[in-house]
């Protein structure tokens, strides 16, 4: 099997294009490559995409190159023009990167979405060139992304208060394939945001369909809906740390099956629905051992609930319950109460837990 290829965080790419704008600032020449050090001390080289140098400033841009890690970024264009001005190095944000706009995050609201790492890569590597070309290091860094508002839509950026563009982002500089970090940085960074605005309920939910109905039968607002898709260890060992008082898991069958289970986890790559668990829970309810073995025998966790359904059964509802106390064993003693509901792909309420306690 082919190892798949690593790529560079969008934090890696604005310091290497603030790098190579700031060294033509001070000696007059772009370099043809330029290599920076990450934190764990990798030294990638970049090419250039895009440089200008004008009077009183420069300008370069890096192709972001996320390796074989579906990123919504790949391809983008990060650039950094630099200017003499202020003390220090100074962050603004540019065309396609996004500002702050509520609290939570690890930005003061009104700041450029430039994380910390990265700022502290920039002024680390641009400290050096200074050192290296006789510049004072006070500058102002203006970071870019070519189309970042349009990109950003597709990101968690708008409902954590992002707006405008792209957050700058990275912890290591690398982007691993299939790590789904960003994902679950994203669930952590809108439970800080739900609980900087006050909320008491929030909603992991797998889907935009259970969003939406976790939405409309609770009356939640966007800031406390947690897109939590396939990781909802994520979510709760987040909360178990940072908890809000009370917790709705919201998703399809299949997937809240695989959490009754015991799965963290519920990509459909890493765990799968059991029909002998399913089984299980039907025969603890009472199901006759024909319907047990039918629901054995199903393809699906939604062929068994059918199945349940038309014997009367409220496989749902077990389903939720199991779910409930997955969950409940995860967040331990943490101060949060969790309810579960669970749907049909036409987004039908199908199973609740019992009432939360």
């Amino acid at each position: 099997m082919t190892e798949l290829r690593h790529g560079w965080t969008t934090g890696a790419c604005a310091t290497a294009a603030a790098t190579a704008a700031y060294t033509a600032l001070l000696t007059g020449d772009f370099p043809d490559s330029v290599r920076i050090t990450l934190p764990r001390g990798q030294q990638p080289a970049f090419a250039l995409a895009r440089e200008s140098l004008r009077p009183g400033e420069a300008s370069a841009a890096i192709v972001k190159d996320a390796g074989d890690d579906p990123d919504v970024t790949h391809g983008a264009v990060i650039g950094a023009t630099v200017r003499p001005g202020g003390s220090g190095v100074t962050f603004r944000a540019g065309p396609g990167v996004g500002t702050v706009t509520k609290p939570g995050l690890p930005l003061d609201v009104g700041e450029p979405a430039i994380n910390p790492v990265p700022r502290r890569m920039i002024r680390e590597h641009l400290g050096k060139v200074a050192a290296l070309y006789g510049g004072s290091g006070d500058v102002v860094v203006e970071v870019s992304v070519d189309d970042g508002e349009e990109i950003a839509r597709r990101t968690w950026n708008p409902r954590l208060g992002i707006l405008g563009g792209l957050s700058i982002l990275g912890t290591t500089g690398i982007v691993v394939p299939y790590s789904c970090s960003a994902w679950i940085d994203s669930i952590r960074r809108g439970i800080d945001v739900a609980r900087a605005a006050g909320r008491r309920h929030v909603a992991g939910c797998t889907g935009s369909t259970s969003e939406r109905v976790a939405a409309e039968l609770y009356r939640l607002p966007d800031d406390a809906l947690l897109d939590m898709g396939d990781f909802a260890g994520a979510v709760l060992k987040y909360l178990r740390r940072h908890p809000v008082p009370r917790l709705t898991i919201a998703g399809g069958i299949g997937k809240l099956s695989k959490l009754a289970d015991g799965h963290l986890d519920l990509h459909s790559g890493r765990s799968q629905v059991s029909p002998d668990f399913l089984a299980t829970l039907v025969a603890s309810a009472g199901g006759s051992q024909d319907l047990v073995e039918q629901v054995r025998a199903a393809n699906t966790a939604l062929g068994a609930l059918q199945i349940c359904q038309k014997a009367g059964l409220p496989l749902g509802d077990l389903v939720a319950d199991g779910a409930r106390t997955v969950a409940q064993s995860v967040l331990r003693e943490a101060p949060v109460v969790v309810d579960v509901v669970v749907i049909d792909r036409a987004g039908v309420i199908v199973g609740r837990s019992r009432a939360a306690e």
